[in-house]
């Protein structure tokens, strides 16, 4: 006999003593089940993934809310899994940094990310969204007399 048959056989073996030790199992729950219940066949579990868990499309949302209380709308973006771009230059500094503390709290509890992509421009992102690459902070907030882009 060679090294392959011992192989086989002793793989062989133990597959044929698992099945009947599981047919021995199911037998004995069988017997032990009361007659008035319905027995139902025990369902294997697989690994499917429901169609309607994949996104067909992302969404970015773009806003530039005007008062504070407009941040509870653009946390319920971001807790729905849509990346949104707030752009925070219409509003007064200390507003400005109570939203982007509310929304850093939002973000921190689905695992997202907030970042800073602007002057007093934010991209908040769930943790479906990955950014890559980044944006220079070099212009300085009094660099823009440049009338180009006025």
């Amino acid at each position: 006999m060679g090294i392959k048959t011992k192989f086989k056989n002793f793989f062989l073996l133990d597959d044929e003593e698992y099945i009947e030790e599981e047919e021995k199992t199911v037998n004995r729950q069988q017997v032990q089940a009361p007659e008035n219940e319905k027995h139902y066949p025990e369902v294997k579990k697989q690994n499917v993934v429901s169609l309607q868990s994949v996104q067909k499309s992302s969404k970015v949302i773009l806003f530039e809310p005007r008062v504070y209380a407009e941040a509870q709308e653009i946390a319920d973006h971001i807790v729905n899994r849509r990346a949104v771009v707030v752009n925070l230059q219409r509003i007064q500094h200390d507003q400005a940094v109570r939203i982007v503390d509310f929304l850093s709290g939002a973000v921190y509890a689905i695992g997202g990310d907030i970042q800073k992509i602007g002057l007093d421009i934010f991209l908040c992102t769930p943790d479906n969204v990955e950014v890559s690459g980044n944006i220079s902070d070099i212009i300085a907030e009094n660099d823009f007399t440049d009338t180009r882009w006025s």
